[in-house]
């Protein structure tokens, strides 16, 4: 597992985001591309995070003038994986070495992945920065399993 650096900026906001919601963050790191702040939970504080019909997270954003995104921790880094593309489901997730280092191929759903890379790729974004900080993992790619299958019916022409 890598060392993670944060912040005094991130330490303050960190202790914020624990006094507006009650749920404790592990990390924090601000996206000013897309206008929001991501925060990993504690395993298993994702209820208090977003409070009842979203309150907390609401007031979260509020307070910070930015989208706040939570993400919940898992020490597995597949399932960490998963939790990065909730509310996708993901049906496998696979780990390559290239020569930059490890690779997460996540396979979703075809009709899930719009979703899953978000509005201008914000969602396959966050899973690739928040995978890198928390385990890192060089990369998040979609798998594309009907180029691989076309690819092979090609080659048996």
């Amino acid at each position: 597992m890598s060392e993670i650096t944060i912040s005094e900026d991130a330490m303050r906001m960190i202790a914020q985001f624990e006094n507006l919601t009650g749920a404790g963050a592990r990390d924090c790191v601000v996206d000013d591309k897309f206008g929001r702040i991501l925060f990993v939970i504690n395993p298993g504080e994702m209820g208090l995070a977003i409070g009842k019909k979203g309150a907390s997270i609401k007031k979260a954003s509020d307070a910070f003038g930015k989208k706040v995104e939570v993400v919940e921790y898992n020490p597995d880094k597949v399932q960490f994986i998963r939790n990065c593309f909730l509310p996708v489901q993901v049906m496998t997730v696979t780990f390559e070495e290239d020569e930059d280092g490890e690779v997460a191929y996540v396979e979703v759903r075809d009709d899930d992945r719009g979703l899953a890379i978000g509005k201008e790729g914000r969602n396959i974004i966050k899973a690739k920065k928040l995978a890198f900080r928390q385990f890192d993992i060089n990369n998040v790619e979609l798998k594309q399993d009907e180029e691989e299958e076309s690819d092979e019916f090609d080659d048996e022409l």
